[in-house]
């Protein structure tokens, strides 16, 4: 039976022991394990269902662990890290021969970065390895914000969540890769492509590839509720579609809605993308428990977060 607790040293002994354990982030809770431990790794990709070619994410300490991962580090690489980590940046450099290809996928490239959540922070300086976290959620499934969520997935299959409260930021990552040093836009996340672009100057966005992906959350349909959902521009026009439909609306801000038997979650009642992309995850796991025939997400603007949230919904409203 799961444990839901701040046990570091409990933690600690599990990750030694080549445990599986989720921990809490600034953007969602992980499913974490010794990077330099095959069964460790291989329980990763079989609790979350995940297939192997889909690379994980490293989480390290510090900087000065960085060189133990990574054999080439770009300028604009060490220039995004000391802008924006510790922080929900993750950057796909060459890796060095110790980090085995199951971590990532077979290519040789390793995906890392340093969280900015104390407690993960604090394990991680307990241990003499990093380790490997992705979402701690069933592969293609809404990603937890708290460890209540992490538990519902996996009541029965991990040890312990480490409970660090709600995650701050509420998506993951914005991953950045190198092609000849230059810098590519992997997946949109928690940093805003603007606020890359403010540091390094333009990136070209390449964040689909269904079959080999360079890094994680680029596969076409991710993060998605069990709900069927849609995204539209115009959400009153869409639900006169569904007159006999429970319907759940997934709202950037107030919309007057004249149909009864609605479930509503607004993201920002004052209208900030940051607040609103903390909150989606959260939203989406609460609609999901509703019992709706269909969840109505509202198209963001394209701007800023917006564009990061919209590439989440875009994700969870493809088919399956």
């Amino acid at each position: 039976m799961i444990q839901i607790s701040k046990d570091l040293d409990f933690a600690k002994n599990l990750l030694e022991n080549d445990e599986v354990v989720a921990i809490p982030t600034e953007t969602v809770y992980g499913l974490a394990g010794n990077i330099f431990s095959e069964k460790a790794i291989k329980k990763i990709f079989e609790t979350k269902k995940r297939p192997f070619f889909n690379p994980l994410i490293v989480h390290v300490h510090s900087l000065t662990c960085l060189e133990a991962v990574c054999s080439e580090i770009p300028l604009k690489a060490k220039s995004l890290a000391n802008n924006f980590w510790p922080g929900p940046l993750t950057l796909v450099l060459k890796k060095r021969n110790s980090i085995s290809d199951l971590v990532t996928g077979g290519k040789d490239t390793v995906a890392v970065r340093i969280p900015n959540h104390p407690l993960t922070l604090d394990l991680l300086s307990k241990l003499n390895f990093p380790l490997a976290a992705p979402s701690a959620n069933p592969f293609g499934s809404i990603s937890p914000t708290t460890a209540e969520h992490v538990a519902n997935y996996f009541s029965n299959t991990l040890p312990l969540v480490l409970d660090g409260g709600n995650c701050e930021n509420g998506i993951e990552s914005t991953i950045i890769g190198f092609e000849n040093e230059e810098p590519i836009l992997f997946r949109l996340g928690a940093i805003s492509r603007e606020e890359i672009e403010s540091v390094i100057g333009p990136i070209l966005l390449k964040n689909k590839n269904e079959n080999a992906p360079e890094a994680p959350g680029m596969l076409t349909r991710h993060y998605a509720p069990l709900t069927k959902t849609i995204l539209v521009n115009d959400v009153k026009k869409e639900i006169e579609k569904y007159p006999t439909k429970r319907i759940g609306l997934l709202l950037f801000n107030n919309v007057t809605i004249d149909k009864e038997d609605v479930v509503v979650e607004i993201l920002s009642k004052k209208g900030s993308l940051k607040e609103a992309t903390a909150n989606l995850y959260a939203a989406m796991h609460r609609l999901d428990t509703q019992n709706l025939d269909l969840i109505i997400a509202q198209k963001f603007p394209e701007i800023d977060l917006g564009n990061s949230i919209n590439d989440r919904l875009e994700r969870a409203t493809k088919n399956k």
